[in-house]
């Protein structure tokens, strides 16, 4: 696997890939996710293409950043819904992912956003900061 630079000054030592499947039976998603950022695992494929990245996490927390670029822009020129989308997913995702034991999984059962204002290409760093509200027997809620 070869190094790759997701966003400016972010950089994947691994490359991209996924967390081995053994891990996941063995370790809860905190430690997973922690590996992820210290750079033990590859970072998902999905960071290379949005070029953002998990940079923190704690129990019912994740912070993701990001740089939108030229390749992320829709027709008129502004950062696509779908990149902020894709960003928010992802922190409210892993902060619900923290929470997991060891061989628990989760997906994204529902999403809604409310866009307040643009992403332009010059917008720069975005931090996408998602918290868990409640954590159920089989559904989670996280903001």
């Amino acid at each position: 696997m070869s190094e790759i630079e997701l966003f400016p000054g972010h950089v994947a030592r691994l490359g991209v890939g996924v967390i081995p499947h053994s891990d996941i039976a063995q370790l809860n998603g905190l430690e997973l996710l922690q590996r992820v950022i210290d750079g033990k695992y590859p970072a998902p494929s999905i960071a290379e293409r949005m070029n953002f990245a998990l940079v923190e996490v704690s129990e019912g927390r994740a912070v993701f950043q990001g740089v939108p670029s030229e390749r992320h822009l829709n027709p008129l020129g502004g950062v696509h819904g779908g990149w902020a989308a894709t960003i928010m997913d992802s922190a409210l995702g892993c902060c619900v992912h923290t929470l997991m034991s060891a061989g628990e999984a989760y997906t994204t059962a529902e999403m809604k956003v409310n866009y307040t204002r643009p992403i332009t290409p010059r917008t720069g760093l975005v931090t996408c900061e998602g918290k868990v509200v409640h954590k159920g027997r089989t559904l989670a809620v996280s903001e």
